[in-house]
């Protein structure tokens, strides 16, 4: 059992509130068309490739570093394994969105990473994702489709999911190194976040 208070996080760390919702039957699409300019299509990018992305969608302004944090090598390994399936979108040669499902546990589907980067944000094509994570994740023989976010993830994020058709049912704290501390990240990224 937690007290009730005030927890004094220690400098150089993190605390972030998790919440993890899920669904169990796929949740009805309200279909939009693509921006226009904009294509979508599945990928298997490189370590390189994935890493770009991954930092203009999630690292400048919402300090995603989780698989900065990996070598090569191991990250590769996810990048490569079969039962992972990346998509973007695209606009002039330029991919501006991650979505990654994850599907090695039987039965469920994880929606590991999903975001647009600037470029694309405000644009409708964040609904067009979301539309096909939630085809796809439902297409393979799942039971369950489920995702997390944070306070430090973009603050329209929580309610998307939930307007999706996820329902929250976990929430935690979770404390972690300041990556702008350990050299994961560049101390600027996320600057709406202290560095203490």
């Amino acid at each position: 059992m937690v007290e009730n208070g005030e927890y004094e996080v220690p400098s150089g760390k993190l605390a972030v509130i998790v919440t993890y919702l899920e669904m169990h039957a796929p949740a009805p699409i309200k279909q939009v068309p693509l921006p226009a300019g904009v294509t979508f299509r599945q990928m298997r990018p490189s370590a390189a490739q994935y890493r770009d992305l991954f930092t203009r969608v999630g690292s400048l302004d919402w300090l995603w570093y989780g698989r900065h944090a990996l070598p090569d090598a191991e990250l590769q390994a996810i990048i490569d394994a079969p039962e992972i399936a990346f998509f973007t979108l695209t606009r002039d040669g330029v991919d501006e969105a991650l979505l990654e499902l994850d599907f090695r546990i039987k039965g469920q589907c994880e929606l590991a990473y999903f975001g647009l980067t600037p470029a694309l944000i405000g644009s409708g094509a964040g609904r067009f994702l979301m539309n096909e994570a939630i085809t796809r994740a439902w297409a393979s023989n799942i039971s369950r489709f489920h995702v997390h976010t944070c306070t430090h993830d973009s603050p329209q994020a929580l309610d998307f999911y939930v307007r999706s058709g996820f329902t929250p049912y976990k929430r935690a704290v979770d404390i972690d190194d300041d990556p702008r501390l350990n050299g994961v990240l560049p101390r600027e990224m996320a600057s709406w976040i202290p560095i203490l």
